[in-house]
């Protein structure tokens, strides 16, 4: 199991106690959740960190905590994981992403993802990834597009987590495999 991924920019690593506050404040932030259903209470926050530890002693792999290497500062997660829910894709292994708004606009989330996915192709042996999001998020889908990933719209679906009539339940779907 890989503790720890580094890139010129950031260092991906296993969570710590420390991630917790500015973790929650991140997922208390409207333009960071604004393509998830809502903001997260302290105790969801805290649970989806949880849940990122859980993954890696689980699977051996998970959504790395991010930080910047120049100063430490953390900037959210980058990583890997097998989704918890059904969908027409499963099973599959998605990459994803979430930074603080502060982050944004660098490139730093193409940066770590890019470093995941060598991760996941060479080391781990993955023969594909998965990435989804609301179809009006754009940023996440230009960081997908940047990583090589492809969209064919006849995979896009309806997000089962996502309470039906609610505006983010279509999703997109980008693919990626080892070839690429």
């Amino acid at each position: 199991m890989t503790e720890c991924l580094t890139t010129e920019r950031l260092l991906l690593r296993r969570w710590r106690e420390e991630d917790r506050v500015p973790f929650r404040a991140m997922n208390a932030d409207p333009r960071v959740m604004e393509f998830m259903p809502g903001l997260l209470t302290e105790e969801a926050s805290d649970a989806l960190a949880d849940r990122a530890e859980a993954h890696f002693e689980r699977n051996g792999y998970g959504p790395f905590a991010a930080e910047l290497r120049q100063n430490g500062a953390f900037l959210g997660f980058i990583g890997i994981s097998i989704p918890r829910f059904e969908a027409p894709f499963m099973p599959a292994v998605e990459i994803g992403w979430r930074l603080a708004a502060e982050y944004w606009g660098r490139g730093l989330a193409t940066e770590g993802a890019r470093a995941v996915l060598r991760y996941g192709f060479e080391e781990l042996r993955l023969g594909g990834m998965v990435s989804f999001t609301a179809d009006a998020n754009v940023r996440s889908r230009r960081v997908m597009e940047k990583l090589g990933m492809t969209h064919d719209a006849v995979d896009d679906f309806e997000h089962p987590n996502i309470p039906q009539g609610h505006p983010l339940r279509h999703h997109v779907l980008y693919r990626i495999d080892r070839a690429r």
